[in-house]
């Protein structure tokens, strides 16, 4: 069996190493090493990891930049992120969020739990890629899932991997009420790992870019989310 591929983008030496261990010692993910953001840039376009850990205070190109300019390249819009950092603030973990990023773990930082989220977010995303094929189309908006295409009123739209999971997921459960607890599970991949808040931010997001569609995104006070037909 393939092992997967993750790349960590990290400028500090022993943090690196100590990650790339925890990431390999498992026997099923191999990691590559880069010291800056645009030596990120640069192996992400010769071979899409299957994951990035991704430190936000880099030489040359930002993280923050590396995420923005990674989640507009049609070669990387969906390879999960990890955001990995000092800054401990809620704004600085929504502000990775809002990039696009799928998770946010602070330095110092626990090696178990990074690997648990690791190893969630690449169980999620094969999953995902195992789901079967759904087409949705309503009155502006039309999500064919397994071509990865999402238009509102004729117009394509860009989502990230897990803006598009999430569309996914509250499509195929339309009229139903997901709760935030089911939306960490089913979409991230793993159980209260991560804050709520990201689903709220996610959500948000989401809706900005569906643009009149987003309204069918409805937030039922007090128990989670509905899509609406």
């Amino acid at each position: 069996m393939a092992k997967n591929r993750v790349l960590i983008v990290e400028d500090e030496h022993d943090i690196a190493g100590l990650i790339k261990h925890t990431i390999e010692r498992s026997g099923d993910a191999v990691a590559e090493i880069v010291n800056s953001g645009d030596a990120a840039l640069q192996a992400v376009g010769i071979q899409p990891p299957d994951l990035i850990i991704l430190d936000l205070n880099l030489p040359v190109v930002s993280g923050v930049e590396v995420c923005r300019i990674l989640r507009s390249r049609s070669d990387a819009r969906h390879v999960p992120i990890i955001m990995l950092t000092a800054r401990t603030g809620e704004n600085d973990r929504v502000a990775g969020l809002e990039l696009g990023a799928d998770d946010y773990v602070t330095k110092p930082f626990s090696p178990r739990e990074l690997s648990a989220r690791v190893k969630a977010l690449l169980r999620r995303t094969a999953k995902a890629a195992e789901l079967p094929a759904v087409v949705y189309q309503g009155t502006h908006l039309v999500a064919d899932f397994d071509a990865v295409a999402v238009s509102v009123k004729g117009e394509a739209i860009r989502l990230t991997r897990r803006e598009f999971e999430l569309l996914r997921y509250l499509v195929q459960n339309k009229n139903r009420v997901v709760s935030r607890d089911r939306l960490l599970e089913r979409v991230w991949g793993y159980d209260r790992l991560v804050e709520t808040r990201s689903v709220d931010v996610h959500v948000g997001r989401l809706r900005g870019k569906l643009g009149d569609a987003g309204r069918q995104i409805e937030t039922v006070v007090g128990l989670g989310y509905r899509f609406i037909d």
